[in-house]
């Protein structure tokens, strides 16, 4: 037996640090081979996760690596972002939101009017952060080698505006989306620049990935909620919970059943991330009527008939398979 293999023995029979105790692994290669424990069962055997971040992975829901992508490359997606704030280019299919506190006001072509870009899966220069070899060598650690983009994002979040509007209730991924297994889904979520508890960093609590699909809806906020953030319903608020706060290039990548979300950006800054979901090419659709998801069907069908005049037979999956793009292996069944 390797020596990888006799740490990671000894690693799953520890499975239990306090929430204090919890630290993001860096990266490095593992070059050792060894056995795969059946308790592991988030992860694939690789020569790139060490097995001290499988079974912080499997414990947590999370893993944090440093400076994974170049600032050249975050600079490019910045100017990006930028000029579509600029309306300079047309992006087909993209939503751009805006804060439901910014939204009120007069509208301005620039980026301070724009909170988050979604679905930018057909802007060329956006979309190649999906396909960022060191990106996918990780994402194939939890979804294997048939790998697609499923779930694009730019997040801008702005200085709030008083009204505690530029908070992410806390809430799972896996309410957004009609496939399965769970297991093989996962986001790669990368600081654009450095986050902090003060300009909203994520914060994740660890282990609830390891639970189910919990009940969401809108949170009764006074200031408001912008469209699309549900929230778990009954979560318990004094659960142990970690701040990611992470440097530009930094990228964390967790599970769909984690619980998380985001606090207020208390700066005069406007705080950006870029995202992807991803999902292995051999997940399946499931149709969510008459569970917990049913809500947020209606809803982005709503939002489809009206954006893009679709009407008559369309699904929920419709919606998802329309956005999905392969980046690497093959389009087994999504």
């Amino acid at each position: 037996m390797s020596r990888a293999a006799d740490r990671l023995r000894l690693l799953i029979n520890h499975l239990d640090p306090s929430p204090a105790s919890i630290r993001s692994e860096p990266t490095f290669a593992q070059t050792s081979t060894y056995s795969h424990p059946q308790r592991l069962r988030y992860t694939f055997e690789t020569d790139l996760l060490t097995p001290e971040q499988r079974v912080f992975y499997e414990e947590n829901g999370f893993l944090l690596i440093k400076n994974l992508v170049s600032e050249e490359d975050i600079d490019r997606f910045r100017k990006a972002f930028e000029r579509i704030c600029r309306q300079e280019v047309k992006v087909p299919g993209l939503v751009v939101m805006r804060d439901v506190a910014i939204a009120k006001s007069e509208f301005v072509p620039d980026q301070k009017a724009v909170s988050k870009l979604q679905d930018f899966q057909e802007d060329p220069e956006l979309f190649r952060y999906c396909s960022l070899p060191q990106i996918l060598k990780y994402v194939e650690c939890f979804t294997g080698p048939n790998i697609m983009a499923m779930h694009t994002m730019l997040i801008n979040k702005p200085p709030d505006a008083g009204k505690k509007t530029s908070r992410h209730p806390m809430h799972q991924d896996l309410h957004y989306f009609p496939f399965r297994p769970a297991d093989r889904i996962v986001c790669s979520w990368t600081a654009m620049e450095k986050v902090t508890r003060q300009n909203g960093c994520l914060v994740v609590l660890p282990g609830t990935h390891q639970g189910t699909l919990q009940e969401h809806d809108y949170p009764e906020w006074e200031g408001g909620v912008n469209k699309m953030y549900h929230g778990v319903r009954g979560y318990d608020p004094q659960q142990p919970r970690v701040h990611l706060e992470m440097e530009k290039g930094d990228t964390v990548f967790f599970h769909p059943l984690l619980i998380h979300g985001s606090g207020m950006n208390q700066t005069q800054g406007f705080r950006k991330a870029i995202s992807c979901h991803y999902a292995s090419g051999d997940c399946y659709y499931i149709d969510v009527k008459g569970t917990t998801q049913e809500n947020i069907e209606n809803e982005a069908l709503d939002i489809a008939v009206r954006k893009y005049g679709v009407e008559g037979d369309v699904h929920f999956k419709d919606v998802w398979m329309i956005r999905g793009r392969l980046v690497q292996g093959e389009r087994v069944s999504l």
